[in-house]
């Protein structure tokens, strides 16, 4: 006897390896499954935003970065001792203006020249619920505790975000015909929107993927993370303390049903080749002055060379020096 409604995934045309760049964008599925994939080595830019939770926020920040408008002082608000930009997220706040702007910029920099080049983008919709800023009618990203009358609260339409997104795709298709994109809706209920709201809100995400695929066919492709955590995983048992993010199992467990799903034996096998060598990296001694550590380090670094020799296409330059300073300091 089966206890648990499964959610069968199509295996789409979309072979996603370590060669495939990508850019990831939208709310907490994305950061999860994009810290999955750098950690195992994957070639991705994981929202250069910060988190965006609307259909509008997340279309905007990609057409200034196709755009490659950058940020000024002027893009810049001060409240309770910090900076902030209205598209992005409390990430990036800072005491110091200087250093506010300059870690918006470089970010904006790396990802602006990645943008043109990326092969896959994955688009996680968190909301219909998006904020305009009243002064000038801009979509907002972050309020930024700021008082709710300078913000106007409404919900998109299938229409507004269908409209919205027809544009973008349609230029992406342009410079890239390959370029595949692929959509999700975030599993994480907006509470603080009420209940029925938070299911109207999630109803007109789905039903403007749906007609985004129907209109941009092989370009698109819906991975149902939503599905997943709300029927297959149905016990709050997968769900973090607050009862609404998901649990770090839950998180493993749609990397698992992802990898599935876009990986090919070729980059599984990669993946078990770098295991090993990431737990190595990740171990903290209790002895860190022995020669027996100072002998681990270096048997990493040995495996870590090899991996590199395997995989030139692979950047271990991080892992490579960051294990070079502790031999120095051993």
């Amino acid at each position: 006897m089966e206890f648990r409604t499964y959610i069968p995934i199509s295996k789409p045309d979309i072979d996603i390896h370590h060669s495939t760049k990508m850019m990831l964008f939208g709310s907490c599925f994305s950061e999860n499954i994009g810290r999955m994939l750098s950690e195992n080595k994957f070639d991705v830019d994981v929202n250069p935003f910060g988190i965006l939770y609307n259909p509008l926020s997340i279309s905007s920040a990609m057409q200034r970065l196709l755009q490659n408008r950058t940020f000024f002082e002027a893009d810049l608000v001060f409240r309770d001792g910090l900076y902030h930009s209205f598209l992005h997220h409390g990430a990036f706040s800072h005491p110091d203006k200087d250093c506010c702007l300059e870690g918006i910029r470089s970010r904006f920099s790396a990802s602006a020249s990645r943008i043109r080049q990326t092969d896959v983008f994955l688009i996680t919709f968190g909301t219909a619920y998006a904020y305009r800023l009243r002064k000038t009618g801009d979509i907002v990203g972050n309020c930024h505790k700021y008082p709710t009358e300078m913000f106007d609260r409404f919900r998109l339409t299938v229409d507004d975000i269908v409209g919205e997104w027809s544009n973008l795709i349609s230029y992406l298709c342009k410079i890239n015909p390959s370029v595949r994109i692929l959509f999700t809706v975030s599993p994480i209920r907006h509470w603080k929107d009420g209940a029925h709201e938070n299911q109207v809100s999630k109803s007109i995400l789905h039903l403007a993927i749906d007609k985004l695929m129907e209109r941009f066919g092989d370009n698109l492709y819906y991975f149902p993370a939503y599905e997943i955590v709300m029927d297959e995983l149905r016990d709050y048992r997968f769900y973090a303390d607050d009862m609404f993010h998901p649990s770090e199992i839950t998180i493993r467990y749609l990397w698992e049903r992802f990898r599935e799903t876009f990986f090919s034996p070729a980059t599984e096998k990669i993946i078990s080749e770098w295991q090993p060598i990431l737990r190595a990296l990740n171990h903290k001694s209790l002895n860190p002055e022995t020669e027996e550590y100072r002998h681990f380090l270096m048997q990493t670094l040995a495996k870590l060379v090899q991996f590199k020799e395997k995989y030139p296409f692979i950047s271990c330059q991080k892992e490579t020096e960051s294990l070079s300073t502790l031999l120095n300091l051993v």
